[in-house]
């Protein structure tokens, strides 16, 4: 079948050239031809993640980026410094698109009867290059939207909410019984807070200031602890020690929190200790990064004995890990709690050329605590 009217649209591409500049601009596009199994969607809602940032800026100088008036829209340059290029080298002068997940209407489909029954239908999906006005997929991709869910409630309905259940199924499956997080006022840490306040986790939120902090237990967050007060580390220590967590999940990777987090698991178990041992507690601690919100060096003081381990955590490779069956299991519930657990909160939707503004770009790249963006192609 044709796409007839949704022959084209514009998509946001990011490039990183030969020469040392990132280039951000919009391009027209046709839409593949649907196969059989085929759906189109036309996007209206695709959130900007930190996984995002990654491949939309890299570590582009923003400070130095111009803008110039292009065919589509604006044309956005910003030079790269030297020591970053040597990661740039697989992705140098491709356009590169952009954006992991977001939520739209079917408008067309393949001749399949599945992909058929989607037509009007509003869905979900990771599908990659979702800062697009059409997509083309495989419709075993998408997952139905709930009757009467906006298309800004579905936008983010993989990432985060995979990744909170993920935590929460990584803690049993390797025997932990609570959990610390850190950046825990984000729109992730809060699903995490309400998922764990549901299923009865001890959760310890680790947050960076105290308007956080109060937010989190507004939310009825039962421990809640402030990196910027002078009493952290006893802090830290005294929730640590409450909730029993030996499992950490931290979004900052740099700087010297990981290692504040294993010594205070270290300081709650050699309190229950009987007998003194020199190499510490037996009691195996675990800290998994999975951001990098400080590019820093991750740095480590030694004071949290010899059982332990530090690792990174994605959710792709974990969804791999535990298979088909169990990931529909965790969509599946995602779609049931897209309103309540699961919902997100939005600072501002912008259209593909409002993406490309400086003072946007400035603003969505702070990755600040309630500050998350949404592009909606359609506009």
């Amino acid at each position: 079948m044709t796409t007839s009217r949704f022959q084209q649209g514009l998509q946001l591409h990011s490039k990183v050239t030969s020469g040392g500049e990132l280039e951000l601009s919009l391009a027209m596009v046709p839409t593949p031809q649907p196969g059989e199994n085929d759906v189109v969607i036309q996007v209206e809602a695709a959130p900007i993640n930190p996984s995002d940032l990654g491949l939309l800026l890299g570590a582009a100088d923003l400070s130095a980026a111009t803008s110039s008036a292009g065919e589509h829209g604006p044309i956005v340059r910003a030079p790269v410094p030297a020591g970053a290029m040597r990661g740039m080298k697989a992705r140098l002068d491709q356009a590169m698109e952009v954006g992991n997940e977001g939520a739209g209407t079917v408008v067309a489909a393949g001749s399949g009867a599945a992909a058929q029954a989607l037509i009007g239908k509003r869905v979900t999906l990771a599908g990659g290059a979702m800062y697009s006005q059409f997509r083309v997929v495989d419709a075993r991709q998408v997952m139905v939207l709930p009757d009467g869910a906006t298309a800004e409630q579905g936008a983010s309905a993989f990432v985060n909410p995979l990744t909170a259940l993920g935590m929460v199924e990584t803690m049993r499956m390797e025997g932990h019984t609570a959990l610390v997080h850190t950046a825990a006022a984000s729109n992730l840490g809060q699903m995490l807070n309400r998922l764990c306040l549901s299923e009865g986790v001890g959760l310890v939120n680790v947050v960076r200031t105290p308007s956080q902090a109060q937010m989190l237990r507004d939310q009825g967050a039962q421990h809640v602890v402030d990196s910027s007060a002078a009493s952290f580390m006893d802090d830290l220590v005294a929730a640590i020690t409450a909730t029993g967590a030996t499992l950490a999940f931290d979004a900052i990777g740099g700087g010297h929190l990981v290692g504040q987090i294993l010594t205070a698991m270290e300081a709650g178990a050699v309190a229950r200790m009987t007998e003194y041992s020199r190499y510490g507690s037996n009691t195996f601690k675990q800290a998994y990064i999975y951001g990098a919100l400080d590019t820093r060096p991750t740095e480590l003081s030694r004071a949290f004995g010899f059982s332990w381990a530090i690792g990174a955590w994605l959710l792709t490779p974990f969804l791999q890990k535990i298979g088909a069956e169990s990931a529909m299991r965790l969509r599946a519930r995602v779609a049931a709690e897209l309103t309540t657990t699961f919902a997100s909160k939005y600072q501002r939707t912008l259209s593909l050329t409002e993406a490309l503004d400086l003072s946007n770009i400035a603003a969505y790249a702070r990755r600040a605590t309630g500050e998350k963006y949404l592009i909606d192609p359609s506009r």
